[in-house]
């Protein structure tokens, strides 16, 4: 079939000229609007997108067949399809429920939106801004979206007839308004050529320090950020640093330590795409870029105020947009401001006795948090397994199925299993005792073997021994009392509701270290808090996540 073809469409005359070919589309499901399928996808000959231009003429992908229209010649001899006048409605004026009128917007952004728990693919999510230069969120159901996403391109301009607008989630939210734009069963979509009015390339919702932490943990819109780069990777930014690629690929992450202006630095934690788009800009900038804009961040704390990147976010450095390159200009100006706060300074987790780490856990206003604390090895707990057997992938303690150990976090029904310390410690300092659990690389901190190492050890040693018989707390564990050492301890949720005193360490500093122990706190005449564990399987994660000591100072050991 050519487009030179005359046919008839909906009683109407149809002519134009330029291959295309119909191509069904797929996936409409019992939630939509009307049970009844689409006339099909029409692809015309694409022609490349302009951000200004006329109004009226479009080309390229004609997705759903609710609505009539013609074709006829136009553009220097290109195929110009050109529906029936209709409404076009502004986003501020987007409203609740099914439309017939027309959107026409550029595309931001889109990116996959899948289930964290059942690992199932919801769809795709759109940002998306009108020529007004407001922004809403769209969606294309996981149904629909072998027609509709191969032809969409960010950066480019569309026209959608016939959509529905939902409500948008109350968790993190990347657009001010409660309207979601959903394609719906008689969608039309086309990219807009030539239009008379300039779209704006992008917008951004930059936040502060003070308004991140006021939304700190609360699961709700995502904001943007701005500010210089004090610390990647524990590292001081400097010409030609450069980041280890296979490091990076392995954690799936990069840690940065961010300051606005003279505000507080934040911890910016990017993952996955995020982590892969800052280390390609940051290597093509020979390690000198110094502004970075991250957008749709997640406000979280750990021990200090942190960001973490989610799906939708993307990744500027110094000259890439408007936004970056008025901070680089501020810096460069500025640089007194620029440096008031030191490297060393900024990975540093707040310090704290156990004393004051009990009494942290009793505020009624306190969150799950980070410290470092200084403490004494008493003994090793024994007589519970010390050990767990997790993802070798992700570390997060596997479950038993049938015939295989299964991961609930990467969702698969057959892991390779691997030991991960879960070891118990009795420690004190000069104002209290305590319980410490060390997790995972915690473990490896502090006697310098890793727990699957020292597991098969004691197999290889006892060949009589089962599978199911307890393997004894290994002696380089026990060579660690009487030592003095720096632990990064989490306070947990349960520590928080009262279900258990036990401290979680995700780090042990090293012996080494080029200052003196701090000095120790006041004696005090409470109980020990000796609580029993009480810690579920999603806290058995990979330690140190939340946490960057690598550039913190280090305590000398007693």
């Amino acid at each position: 079939m050519t487009l030179s073809d005359s046919k008839k469409a909906n009683g109407k005359s149809v002519a134009s000229s330029g291959p295309a070919k119909p191509i069904d589309q797929t996936g409409v499901t019992a939630g939509d609007v009307a049970s009844k399928k689409s006339k099909g996808v029409l692809l015309a000959p694409s022609i490349p997108v302009k951000p200004t231009g006329r109004t009226g003429a479009f080309s390229g992908i004609r997705i759903g067949g609710g609505g009539k229209s013609s074709v006829s010649h136009g553009g220097k001899g290109k195929a110009i399809a050109t529906d029936l006048p209709r409404e076009v409605i502004a986003f501020k004026d987007a409203t609740h429920g099914p439309h017939e009128g027309e959107m026409q917007f550029r595309l931001i952004h889109f990116w996959e939106a899948w289930n964290t728990v059942s690992k199932v693919l919801i769809g795709v999510e759109m940002l998306l801004i009108d020529v007004e230069g407001t922004v809403l969120q769209g969606f294309i159901s996981a149904g629909r979206m072998e027609s509709y996403v191969r032809h969409l391109k960010p950066g480019c301009t569309y026209r959608l007839h016939n959509f529905y607008g939902s409500t948008s989630k109350p968790n993190y939210r990347v657009a001010d308004s409660d309207v979601t734009i959903s394609v719906s069963w008689n969608s039309v979509l086309s990219e807009l050529n030539d239009s008379s009015v300039s779209f704006p390339a992008d917008r951004f919702r930059v936040h502060g320090f003070e308004e991140f932490d006021a939304a700190c943990d609360m699961q709700g819109a995502l904001y943007d950020y701005i500010g210089h780069i004090k610390l990647v990777n524990g590292q001081v930014p400097s010409d030609g640093l450069l980041l280890d690629e296979a490091n990076i690929a392995a954690s799936r992450r990069v840690n940065l330590h961010v300051q606005t202006h003279d505000d507080p630095v934040l911890k910016l934690c990017l993952w996955d795409q995020a982590a892969s788009e800052f280390w390609k800009k940051f290597k093509a900038s020979g390690g000198t870029a110094r502004v970075i804009l991250v957008t749709t961040l997640n406000p979280k704390r750990y021990g200090v105020l942190s960001l973490s990147s989610m799906a939708p976010s993307r990744v500027f450095l110094d000259n890439d947009v408007q936004e970056t390159r008025d901070y680089l200009s501020w810096l460069l100006s500025n640089q007194d401001v620029a440096n008031r706060v030191t490297a060393d300074a900024v990975v540093k987790p707040e310090p704290a006795t156990l004393r004051e780490l009990f009494a942290y856990m009793k505020n009624a206003s306190a969150k799950v948090a980070w410290f470092e604390c200084s403490a004494t090895i008493d003994d090793v707990v024994h007589g519970l397994n010390w050990y767990y057997i997790g993802c070798s992938e992700c570390h997060t303690k596997a479950t038993k199925g049938p015939t295989t150990l299964m991961c609930k976090k990467c969702g698969k029904s057959e892991i390779v299993g691997e030991a991960q310390y879960l070891s118990r410690l009795s420690v004190y300092d000069h104002s209290e005792q305590a319980v410490f659990v060390l997790l995972g690389d915690a473990g490896e901190d502090l006697t310098g073997k890793k727990a699957a190492a020292l597991v098969e050890s004691y197999y290889e040693a006892n060949d009589g021994a089962g599978d199911d018989d307890m393997v004894p707390v290994p002696q380089v564990m026990i060579d660690t009392i009487g030592q003095t050492r720096r632990f990064i301890v989490k306070i947990s949720s349960h520590n928080l509701t009262g279900k258990t005193q036990t401290l979680t360490v995700t780090k042990v500093l090293p012996l080494e270290a080029p200052e003196p122990a701090s000095k120790v706190g006041e004696d005090v005449a409470e109980d020990p808090g000796n609580g029993s564990d009480d810690h579920d399987d999603e806290s058995v994660k990979r330690a140190g996540d939340g946490v960057e000591n690598e550039g913190a100072k280090r305590a000398r050991s007693g």
